[in-house]
């Protein structure tokens, strides 16, 4: 099997210390991470995911159908890419090694992530969660 992620959430799980819009979805959220620290591969996708499944189930217009996350899903994917020295597509598989987790965290901490996070609601948090050092992420 594989973990479906869609691409602003290559940067959300660098971040997710086990808080999100509802009990459901921070429970998912968790059981994702959980499949990505036993190994599990990522593959990415076009629009909703395996993390956005518990949101989309609970409210009647989520904001994961919004073309405003369409556009941070490209810009993520371009910056995760420029990072990672490789261009990244939907359907390509990834796995998330402790390097590669590394390497995006401190892209994310010198702030390279930035435009890929621009709009959403939960970059405060981030950034806060960035500046401690991850020490609570919950990912690797």
């Amino acid at each position: 099997m594989s973990v479906k992620l869609r691409g602003h959430h290559l940067l959300c799980i660098l971040t997710f210390v086990g808080h999100g819009y509802s009990r459901a979805f921070s429970d998912n959220y968790k059981a994702v991470v959980r499949r990505l620290n036993a190994g599990e591969p990522v593959v990415l996708v076009d629009g909703p995911d395996d993390i956005c499944a518990a949101l989309i189930k609970e409210e009647a217009e989520p904001h994961c159908f919004k073309c405003s996350v369409t556009k941070r899903d490209a810009a993520a994917l371009e910056i995760v890419g420029a990072v990672l020295e490789r261009p990244l597509g939907i359907g390509e598989e990834l796995v998330l090694s402790a390097d590669m987790i590394a390497l995006l965290r401190d892209a994310y901490g010198n702030g390279k992530m930035e435009a890929a996070c621009n709009g959403c609601e939960w970059q405060p948090f981030c950034d806060d969660i960035a500046k401690s050092g991850f020490k609570k992420g919950l990912l690797g």
